[in-house]
């Protein structure tokens, strides 16, 4: 059977597939990133699983890969096939697709093709295709985790914008003057409604350095009136930003996923409220959970690799 390799590269773990033609799994495994050993571990074990994964599939199938596709944090060049920079793995200027292509060489040393994807992008491809925004012409993508990141997806595919940074809403500013952000601005949404955002509130409001955003929804649930505060600070803040990108971008559908969206109707039921009640002229968006959790990353890596070769048929 045909089949690509689907790979996802987290800052503490690696998630893959092997990918059929229509996004269907056929296989699923996962390993330690082993960043604790130094950026050079990282990229050894992410060439070792990416040549295991190909050994598993010619072991199950008979024939090769043929393609791969990798996701990862930070900056990348995409066109280039360049890890340009990533904080929580050590690496700059990594020529991961052409370390991949070369360590999955076939016989005669032909290269495979190697697509290289953002994680949250490749996470949006992926929830646009064949997750909460299938059959969605226009939907705005938003990761809730220790930061904010989004992707714009338009048509099946994802507007990466002129320099890499299309769907960074995140790093929106929302609260002027406001807490100062990793990127050196302040008052930025992810300052504020992050999952990292959430823990540190709750931390402080309820007296126990060990709170999280976890348990500051079951607080709210609770009805605690201290983690009610938190939260709609939060959610309030979120909902500033969807509707700042609203106005911008006109999507259809907003998918929101990554930890904090896992609170359910705890958050939802009340970010819809809050959204609707900011609009003005704004067609409202409808404001969905992600659905493929924690796999949408390596499924887009997968997308990708099919992409490419997709384009090479017709190049």
């Amino acid at each position: 059977m045909k089949h690509v390799i689907a790979l996802d590269v987290g800052g503490t773990g690696m998630k893959a597939a092997l990918l059929a033609q229509d996004g269907s799994v056929l296989f699923e495994a996962r390993r330690p990133t082993g960043r604790e050993h130094g950026t050079d571990a990282v990229v050894a074990a992410i060439l070792d699983f990416a040549a295991d994964l190909a050994d598993e599939g010619r072991g199950r199938f008979g024939v090769a890969p043929l393609a791969a596709g990798v996701a990862v944090p930070g900056t990348i060049d995409e066109e280039n096939g360049i890890a340009v920079f990533s904080a929580n793995l050590g690496w700059r200027d990594l020529p991961l697709r052409e370390l991949l292509g070369e360590r999955l060489a076939g016989a005669g040393g032909t290269t495979m093709p190697v697509a290289l994807g953002h994680d949250v992008r490749s996470g949006g491809l992926a929830e646009g295709r064949l997750g909460a925004g299938r059959g969605v012409e226009r939907f705005l993508f938003i990761a809730l985790g220790t930061g904010i990141a989004g992707a714009i997806g338009i048509g099946g595919r994802i507007e990466a914008g002129a320099h890499g940074y299309g769907g960074e809403i995140g790093h929106v500013v929302v609260r002027p003057g406001g807490p100062r952000c990793g990127c050196g601005a302040r008052g930025c949404l992810e300052t504020l409604a992050s999952a990292s955002a959430v823990s540190r509130a709750w931390a402080e409001a309820s007296g126990d350095p060990d709170a999280d955003a976890a348990s500051c929804a079951v607080a709210v649930d609770a009805g605690d009136p201290r983690a009610v505060a938190v939260w709609q600070h939060a959610v309030d803040a979120l909902a500033d930003g969807i509707v700042l990108a609203q106005s911008l971008l006109d999507p259809s559908t907003v998918i929101v996923g990554g930890g904090l969206a896992e609170a359910g109707d705890t958050l939802f039921v009340p970010l819809r409220t809050a959204v609707s009640e900011r609009l003005t002229f704004q067609m409202p968006p409808e404001v969905v959970p992600a659905m493929l959790k924690d796999t949408a990353a390596s499924l887009g890596a997968g997308l990708l690799a099919w992409d490419l070769l997709s384009m090479e048929v017709t190049a």
